[in-house]
């Protein structure tokens, strides 16, 4: 399990800066969202620390706080486990990606320099080379990478909360998903948002995101069928 994939994007001087306890959540965030852990899966302190190679006092507080931001169900039986997403609770959050992401492409639009335009391209680029590759972590994480990048101009941090707050709850069942279908279905419409940006359409490059969202709800729900009834 790539657990430790964050260091390399965090670097050495950062993760030296970083407190173990703010550490070991990215690490767990990052493998919930990019479906490291499947849903349905237990979770097991001793069994996380023994995975990371971290105390049991972190990763307590790391599942605390994964718990509080519902990517994490604590069971009856004291037992943790990642949720099983409904179909209802799964149109709800899509739902809210599709109401709340456009917005932040908006409110980003006037803030974005050439170098961020030319850094989504970049990001995107790479995202293709993950879909012919046929590499779904890597889809997903540069997929996530291209929207954290395009949101984080918005300068609206409530709205980016909880977009983050949706993705993270998201991620194991998108995961699964994307694994049903195989990357050859996989949307990019990113092309679409960075032209828009690029022509300074403010109003096209929210559309534009709409469109990429719908289009990943779509491709998201058919597989999501195939699943239940296969």
């Amino acid at each position: 399990m790539a657990l430790l994939e964050n260091d390399a994007i965090q670097g050495t001087e950062e993760r030296v800066k970083t407190p173990v306890h703010q550490h070991v959540y990215a690490q767990l965030r990052d493998a919930i969202l990019f479906g490291h852990f499947a849903p349905g899966q237990p979770l097991t302190i001793q069994g996380l620390t023994n995975t990371i190679g971290a105390g049991m006092t972190p990763i307590r507080e790391a599942l605390r706080r994964l718990t509080a931001e519902g990517a994490v169900q604590m069971l009856s039986n004291r037992r943790m486990t990642v949720p099983v997403l409904s179909r209802i609770e799964a149109e709800e959050l899509l739902f809210l990606r599709k109401m709340l992401e456009p917005e932040l492409t908006r409110r980003a639009a006037p803030f974005v320099s050439k170098k961020d335009i030319d850094d989504l391209r970049d990001i995107d680029t790479t995202l293709n080379t993950m879909i012919q590759r046929g590499d779904v972590t890597g889809y997903l994480r540069q997929n996530y990478l291209f929207h954290s990048r395009l949101y984080a101009r918005a300068n609206a941090p409530v709205i980016l909360a909880t977009v983050n707050g949706l993705w993270l709850r998201f991620g194991p069942s998108l995961r699964e998903v994307c694994g049903r279908i195989g990357t050859a279905n996989l949307p990019d419409c990113h092309a679409e948002i960075f032209d828009a940006l690029e022509r300074r359409e403010t109003e096209a490059a929210a559309a534009a995101t709409a469109n990429d969202v719908a289009h990943g709800t779509h491709l998201y729900l058919m597989g999501r069928d195939s699943i239940d009834v296969g």
